[in-house]
């Protein structure tokens, strides 16, 4: 009989390897390999059966030549076009960023940072649509009396099952409450899968899956094998019974989902808690999403009563515009379909060092290099023995290329000390020759821009003919024409 041999398995990259390592082989993490023992398999029967099975398949074939092999396979004509109508979740950020709606039978993965949120949202979303429907919250992490004070806190008073018993009980005992929250304490992946076949809801929210723990498994919980597994069978029941799960997932320390990568391959919809856990904002991005646009971005706010959602998140991210401070600059950023017009902030000061600082918060750091060497280049700005810090407000990371025009703009305005208009906005993708290069969504961005009340748009010469927006289009073909036109009717700040 065959002895059960170990296998390590990286809990960062999920790489596997025949023998342990301190540093992971494949993504460089220290002590991060895990040792899984492989239960002896059966190798002779599997393969006795797969002969015998192929056998019989032959002498079937041979036997029964003129009767055709009934296909499982559809054409796209046979499968059923019934469309699904798409649950609302109460709040329109988090719809917006599902690509319209809840999506029944789907798998959305939400990840972020301890405290910025996760739970509070999933909670608030539960209450919502247990007004309509049974939702299930699974919390693996924490007790029913602790969700319930924080259901307290949040001013949720949702239907508690007495005496905490199971929904299979609850169900032979009375009739079902069409709508309720049922709250499930509970790590037991089987268990867990029997409550959900029970009580059959349409929404089930688990927090979180790195929690869960399958007993046919040898590994502990949040394991690669663990994660893999528990949201294997998660993701059979719910497309079998047509229920929409909501997964937690932790982050590891770089900000990715632990497990690691293997939950965002199997799920449907990727989304990212972000922000500053000690600011009030916070933003849901979706990253991977198969109903839907990737990218959306949908903004709330951390208030006493739990997360309020952002009507006119531009508002958010724009600065005082009564207060014209040099190198500031203001440019209309888009996430997904969404417009937002986001103020950047830049400072050039003399060095003290050897070699001169740069920094950027919110913005792309080699995007800044490159805007900086362009500068220097081509409009004869000399920033190599200068410090550069450039900033974003609201803590919002804008990674297009859209935003190099504004950064540009910027960095010039503080180097002049002079101050930009306040009624402009500034669009456009710069190039390592000094031009101005269109961009996508122009014709969204001006009218967003026009929206907040401002009169000029300076953007790539190519994409000037866009009559009707509400503002005045000013076209430009290279930086250095660009910030002529910024800085010419503006005065040094004395």
């Amino acid at each position: 009989m065959a002895k059960p041999r170990s296998l390590y398995v990286c809990n960062e990259c999920g790489a596997e390897s025949a023998q342990y390592f301190g540093k992971c082989p494949f993504c460089a993490s220290w002590n991060s390999l895990i040792e899984q023992v492989i239960a002896p398999t059966a190798a002779n029967s599997a393969k006795i059966g797969v002969g015998a099975a192929a056998r019989a398949t032959k002498r079937t074939k041979t036997s029964d030549r003129n009767e055709p092999h009934p296909l499982a396979a559809l054409t796209l004509p046979e499968i059923s076009d019934h469309a699904q109508a798409r649950l609302s979740s109460g709040y329109g950020e988090l719809d917006r960023v599902l690509g319209g709606g809840i999506v029944p039978g789907s798998l959305v993965l939400i990840g972020g940072d301890p405290g910025i949120g996760k739970s509070t949202l999933l909670l608030q979303v539960a209450n919502q649509l247990a007004s309509h429907y049974r939702v299930l919250y699974v919390c693996a992490e924490e007790s029913g009396q602790q969700v319930k004070l924080r259901a307290q806190r949040l001013g949720i008073r949702g239907q508690r099952l007495a005496g905490g018993e199971s929904a299979a009980k609850h169900l032979a005992s009375q009739s079902l409450t069409p709508s309720t929250l049922y709250l499930l304490p509970e790590i037991d992946l089987e268990t867990i899968l029997a409550e959900l076949e029970a009580l059959r809801p349409p929404v089930a929210v688990i927090d979180s899956i790195q929690a869960l723990y399958f007993a046919s498994l040898n590994s502990a919980p949040g394991s690669v094998s663990q994660v893999r597994e528990c949201t294997s069978a998660l993701m059979q029941l719910a497309k079998r019974e047509h229920i929409t799960l909501f997964i937690v997932g932790h982050v590891t320390k770089e900000g990715a989902i632990a497990g690691p990568k293997v939950l965002e391959h199997m799920v449907d919809t990727v989304l990212y808690f972000e922000g500053d856990r000690y600011a009030s904002h916070r933003l849901l991005r979706s990253v991977k999403n198969r109903f839907g646009a990737t990218n959306e971005l949908g903004v709330f706010q951390m208030v006493d009563q739990g997360l309020e959602q952002v009507q006119n998140p531009s508002e958010l991210f724009l600065g005082s515009r009564d207060e014209e401070n040099p190198g500031t600059a203001t440019i209309v950023a888009c996430e997904g379909t969404r417009p937002l017009v986001v103020e950047l902030q830049a400072l050039v000061s003399p060095t003290s060092y050897p070699s001169p600082r740069r920094t950027a918060t919110g913005i792309e750091y080699n995007r800044l290099l490159q805007i900086l060497a362009v500068l220097e280049k081509r409009v004869g700005i000399p920033l190599s023995k200068l410090d550069a810090y450039v900033a974003s407000s609201g803590g919002l990371n804008v990674a297009e290329p859209a935003a190099d025009l504004g950064v540009a703009i910027a960095v010039a305005a503080s180097f002049r000390d002079r101050v930009v208009d306040s009624g402009v906005v500034l669009i456009g993708e710069v190039g390592l020759g000094g031009q101005v290069r269109p961009v996508s969504q122009m014709e969204l961005r001006l009218k967003e821009a026009a929206k907040l009340g401002f009169k000029r748009a300076i953007v790539p010469a190519s994409q000037a003919n866009y009559p009707g927006v509400g503002l005045e289009v000013i076209p430009v073909g290279r930086v250095v024409d660009a910030i002529a036109i910024a800085l010419v009717s503006t005065k040094k700040n004395e």
